[in-house]
């Protein structure tokens, strides 16, 4: 492997995990008040987030760089072209994705456990606490999926990244300017480095499946 390659696919993985992270830290609690608690216009909300998990990634692109541009509202903080950008643009890809998967997840549970936590005594918080524990795996395959799609994300990154070399470089966008230079032996090891990393997370992804039907096919 070109040496130059390494630090292009250290780079993807360290931003594609850290939008995961982030997506995961937001995605999950906001999944699991519309997916739990009933509230005017929930409807609309969940119909809203169901859009947002299907958003276009290079609107999500443009939206980020208008609001890092210099004449943008947080133009100040000079994070265009950087990798906090691309962080910023996945995790707006990531957390629709871990929030529509966590709000259907624990939606599917709540019937039936929460009669069962409160017969038993549990407070709201406690059923709360036990339904998103049930719903593990159902949550676990929303990280999953929202970490495939980042890792193989171009549209966003390349419009708020640059495809800095050394800088904002990462497979996606390194496999573009490979094959536009005819470097066709770096864009394929790119190409089979990005397709190993997406099997392992879709791996991770169908673990989660299969537990799921099992646990309900038994239950």
């Amino acid at each position: 492997m070109n040496d130059n390659l390494l630090p292009i696919i250290l780079l993807s993985l360290q931003v594609s995990a850290l939008a995961t992270l982030c997506g995961t830290i937001l995605g999950i609690p906001l999944g699991t008040v519309i997916g739990l608690f009933t509230f005017p216009g929930r409807n609309l909300t969940m119909a809203f987030l169901y859009t947002l998990m299907g958003f276009p990634t290079v609107l999500i692109g443009v939206i980020v760089y208008l609001l890092l541009s210099r004449y943008g509202p947080l133009g100040n903080l000079e994070l265009l072209f950087t990798p906090y950008a691309m962080v910023i643009a996945q995790t707006l890809l990531t957390t629709p994705v871990i929030a529509g998967l966590t709000m259907s997840a624990v939606y599917m549970k709540e019937k039936s456990l929460a009669e069962t936590a409160q017969s038993l005594g549990a407070t709201r918080m406690q059923t709360v606490a036990v339904i998103i524990k049930e719903s593990k795996r159902g949550i676990w395959t929303g990280i999953a999926t929202a970490f495939g799609r980042a890792i193989s994300e171009v549209g966003a990154v390349m419009l708020v990244g640059g495809n800095i070399q050394g800088s904002t470089r990462v497979m996606t966008t390194a496999i573009i300017l490979e094959t536009r230079q005819g470097n066709m032996t770096n864009a394929l090891v790119l190409g089979l480095v990005l397709l190993l990393v997406t099997f392992v997370s879709q791996v991770f992804l169908m673990i989660g499946m299969i537990a799921t039907f099992q646990k309900n096919k038994t239950g």
